[in-house]
């Protein structure tokens, strides 16, 4: 264990794409636990899209930020925390924690599992593409999926868990030629396309000329509109995220007036067809789901062992490069789920 303890602060609110400027990493003793507490030393950070937007508000300036964590406790002033326990939390962006027992979840000793696998395919990423699939979507077996952002964390669990499930055809938007194919030929998608290559609706036509039954939504913007327009009737549109807005802070909202002849182009969508196709469109807080977790990983751990289910991880090594890895996953340099390392 170090002597000083480290944390990430923001310093200023940005406008669009944030920078390393936005941020800066503060030096102090390691904290001791007080009596009921836990000291812990991280050894997995995630770094998540939300985190984006908690930065236009949430987030406190000059304060350590949050984000989901593992790490080990080191020392403890409770029974309940023993010394050498792996625990999840969410003070993450700081090398080291003091917690108490009601702030932590106790990881499950799942032999073969993974660590990091618990901040991914396990973690809120899995349960938030698990939760969309089997309680929002409440996708049933040989229905045909559409997932934007499909190479990210949620995008590749959600492929994974769907041909699990036992979905239909599935098509994947990515941002590269390079994604594409690591989502037909990595991760089980039928059907993939790079949405910088042309309208949205060209793109997703070609690739499932007969329509849709689910949308999984990670991006909002021009893919929203052409989704629905593709979807089946009686179809279902899941809204995870809008990443493509987050640093747009002058983009409209989408969705636009109704029987609009911009339809698809730039996040619009005829609202019309929500009600001639009798669709359902339902954004969900995964924090609301917490519940399903054991679910998830009766589920999962299983594949993961048999290696049906792999996680799709992008990893960077090293504390001091988390707000590098942040950035990162903000211009969509990761596959699957972006994680920082202790070494």
């Amino acid at each position: 264990m170090t002597e000083i303890a480290l944390t990430v602060q923001q310093t200023a609110r940005p406008t669009g794409f944030p920078t390393a400027d936005h941020f800066r990493f503060a030096e102090s003793p390691v904290p001791e636990p007080a009596p009921g507490t836990a000291l812990v030393e991280n050894l997995y950070w995630s770094v998540d899209p939300y985190h984006r937007q908690m930065m236009d508000g949430d987030f406190g300036l000059n304060a350590p930020l949050e984000g989901r964590t593992l790490g080990r406790v080191v020392a403890s002033r409770t029974p309940a925390l023993p010394e050498g326990e792996v625990v999840f939390h969410r003070q993450g962006w700081r090398t080291h924690a003091v917690v108490r027992p009601e702030e932590v979840r106790r990881l499950p000793h799942h032999e073969g599992v993974p660590l990091s696998a618990y901040l991914s395919v396990l973690g809120g990423t899995g349960l938030t593409a698990y939760v969309g699939l089997t309680r929002i979507a409440r996708l049933r077996e040989g229905e045909d999926l559409f997932v934007s952002g499909a190479a990210g964390g949620v995008g590749t669990a959600t492929g994974r868990f769907a041909r699990l499930l036992g979905a239909g055809r599935l098509i994947g938007s990515a941002g590269s030629a390079e994604k594409v194919t690591y989502l037909t030929q990595q991760v089980g998608y039928d059907a993939a396309f790079d949405y910088r290559t042309g309208p949205a609706a060209d793109l997703l036509a070609e690739a499932a000329p007969t329509g849709l039954d689910v949308f999984v939504d990670n991006v909002g913007g021009e893919q929203l509109g052409a989704a629905i327009g593709a979807l089946r009737q009686r179809g279902r549109a899941v809204r995870v995220g809008t990443i493509s807005r987050y640093n747009t802070p002058d983009a409209p909202p989408d969705g636009g007036a109704p029987g609009s002849s911009e339809a698809g182009n730039s996040g619009d969508f005829n609202h019309s067809d929500v009600v001639e196709k009798s669709l359902r469109i339902e954004g969900f807080l995964v924090r609301d789901y917490q519940d399903v977790q054991d679910e998830l990983y009766d589920f999962a751990v299983p594949h993961l062992r048999s290696g049906a289910l792999a996680p799709d991880e992008t990893v960077v090594d090293g504390f001091d490069r988390i707000v590098e890895a942040f950035l990162l996953m903000l211009r969509g340099a990761n596959t699957g789920k972006m994680l920082v390392r202790k070494v």
